[in-house]
């Protein structure tokens, strides 16, 4: 896979996103700033960093945020959830099916991670 500028190379064996057919599914990201590598201390700036990362995905696709149709979010404490509820609603006019789970997160430092699935035909014309 091309590496998408501005989003961190997987620290494993996975891809960022996998495409199949019409349907894109994005690996869990994590709020880790790009740039330094670092992990911001607020779940407000994960997630910032994290939606962007999705963003840029999507778009390397074709796609956006309108075309999600599916996310999951591990949080690493249910304490967050309502701070994660009001930013998570911040990115989404239209809201796509969601599963949230408290999970150890894989990096000590995050607060949450957050996958998608979304429809972005190849065909534009298809609905």
């Amino acid at each position: 896979m091309n590496w998408i500028k501005d989003i961190p190379k997987p620290r494993a064996s996975y891809s960022h996103l996998v495409r199949a057919g019409d349907y894109v599914f994005i690996a869990s990201q994590l709020g880790i700033d790009p740039e330094t590598g670092k992990v911001p201390k607020s779940i407000e700036e994960q997630m910032a960093l994290i939606f962007e990362a999705i963003k840029k995905l999507l778009e390397s696709e074709g796609g956006s945020f309108e075309n999600i149709i599916k996310t999951t979010a591990f949080l690493s404490d249910t304490s967050y959830h309502e701070i994660y509820d009001e930013v998570y609603r911040s990115y989404f006019d239209k809201y796509p099916a969601r599963s949230t789970v408290q999970a150890k997160v894989m990096h000590p430092e995050c607060k949450i991670e957050i996958d998608a699935i979304a429809y972005i035909p190849k065909n534009k014309n298809k609905l």
